[in-house]
């Protein structure tokens, strides 16, 4: 059952010298009911923004632009800006924001976050009702009950995290956005948020997932499809088997051999880099933005609008044949 579908979604930044800055430029894919769609991509390449746009968070100065985000058959570009507040996130949608661990107020303990949100939500629930259900959903996710009754600045930054997921997941939403929820975290600690999440599925407190991070080993073990982001535009879309062992789109190549392999005879060998830096996105760009720092590059590469090809399930944003695609990703 599919629970998303985005269609040529754009949206943009407006500065204060009224410039235009599209950070999310016609991404399109499709999210099925139990999959973890993995976002990846350098910084500044439209991961966060397109988080934020899709829980339908357009506030100055992010702005709509066009395309859609359609939950559960409801276009959600559609609504109003209240509606979307009380009918959609948190319910249908709701978001892990990058930096979590600042997320809470320090005046303010646990329980009064969970006061806040049921009331915006189901104001018929008594406080007495919504500190029991706060205290199962806790104790389903591995948290002591007695981390309701603390402030913020008494948790540790894994148990802030924590409890943001926590909170974020409360209403039992049908999909949540996690952006990079492991940052800043240990390794230890990162293991810890991974069970977390996987367990948020498996006891079906979530339907769907989509987890943004740098860190691509991460997206192996959690993600059932892979996107790639690039300069705003999704460049290649596939199972994480096919976009980690076998990717399509020269950056989606680059990214992959410049993870770390901790294997024997590899310390030694230099790890790849790519060359030059992302375009400005204030201006227009004409052709393949990939195309200043790919090793591929053609002069056909560089001008006119470079379409997705699709390849059985597969698509990368690309204008290299077939046979070219497979000697690169081999």
């Amino acid at each position: 059952m599919k629970l998303l579908s985005v269609q040529e979604l754009k949206t943009y930044y407006k500065t204060r010298f009224k410039e235009k800055i599209v950070a999310v430029d016609g991404v399109s894919f499709d999210l099925e009911e139990g999959e973890v769609l993995g976002i990846a991509g350098e910084s500044g390449c439209g991961k966060s923004t397109l988080a934020l746009s899709l829980i339908g968070l357009f506030a100055m100065p992010l702005c709509y632009d066009s395309g859609s985000i359609i939950i559960n058959g409801q276009d959600i570009t559609q609504l109003d800006k209240e509606t979307r507040r009380v009918n959609v996130l948190g319910k249908k949608i709701a978001y892990i924001p990058q930096a979590a661990m600042n997320a809470l107020n320090p005046t303010c303990r646990i329980k009064n976050f969970i006061f806040d949100i049921m009331k915006e939500h189901h104001p018929q629930m008594s406080k007495e009702e919504v500190y029991h259900l706060a205290k199962e959903r806790f104790k389903d996710l591995n948290l002591d009950e007695r981390v309701l009754e603390a402030y913020p600045n008494e948790l540790s930054g894994g148990m802030k995290q924590r409890t943001v997921i926590a909170i974020s997941t409360i209403m039992n939403p049908d999909i949540l956005v996690a952006d990079e929820p492991t940052s800043a975290l240990d390794v230890s600690t990162q293991k810890v948020v991974m069970r977390m999440l996987k367990s948020l599925m498996k006891k079906k407190i979530v339907k769907s997932m989509i987890f943004i991070t740098h860190e691509l080993p991460l997206l192996y073990h959690i993600a059932d499809k892979i996107m790639v982001m690039y300069a705003g535009q999704g460049v290649e879309f596939g199972t994480s088997e096919e976009v980690i062992f076998k990717p399509l789109h020269p950056y989606a190549v680059e990214l992959m051999t410049s993870i770390v392999v901790p294997e024997v005879g590899q310390k030694a060998q230099k790890l790849s880099s790519i060359p030059g830096a992302p375009p400005n996105l204030k201006y227009k760009i004409d052709g393949c933005r990939f195309a200043p720092r790919c090793k591929y590059v053609e002069e056909r590469c560089k001008t006119g609008f470079i379409d997705i090809k699709y390849n059985e399930e597969r698509m990368y944003r690309c204008l290299l044949n077939r046979k070219v695609v497979d000697e690169v990703g081999a």
